[in-house]
């Protein structure tokens, strides 16, 4: 990555072991697709209760050449698995991406 991974915690402290998670799967993605111009995660745990939906949300913006790839996603309970979904769901799209570049 160009400009260094961004990470930001909402609604509960800041812990190594998140930053260390979040770090080692941005890690996998620029190894993956080298080309991620920069990389941006919000972590968010929402005040909501299960009743109301999902508590947790992982953000993930990927600033790639030409464009820009955004991933949201939705957990109710575990931040390792919100993280491993997104970051799966966040390799998926690029890709996509990656072969439609290939194409032009």
């Amino acid at each position: 990555m160009q400009i260094p991974l961004q990470i930001s915690l909402r609604g509960m402290k800041h812990s190594d072991a998140i930053d260390a998670a979040i770090r080692k799967r941005a890690a996998k993605l620029d190894r993956f697709y080298p080309h991620i111009t920069s990389c941006r995660v919000v972590l968010e745990l929402n005040g909501r209760g299960k009743r109301h939906g999902k508590n947790l949300a992982v953000h993930i913006d990927l600033t790639v050449p030409g464009g820009e790839i955004a991933i949201t996603h939705e957990h109710d309970k575990e931040i390792s698995i919100a993280l491993r979904d997104a970051f799966n769901a966040a390799r998926r799209r690029l890709e996509d991406y990656a072969r439609r570049r290939r194409r032009d």
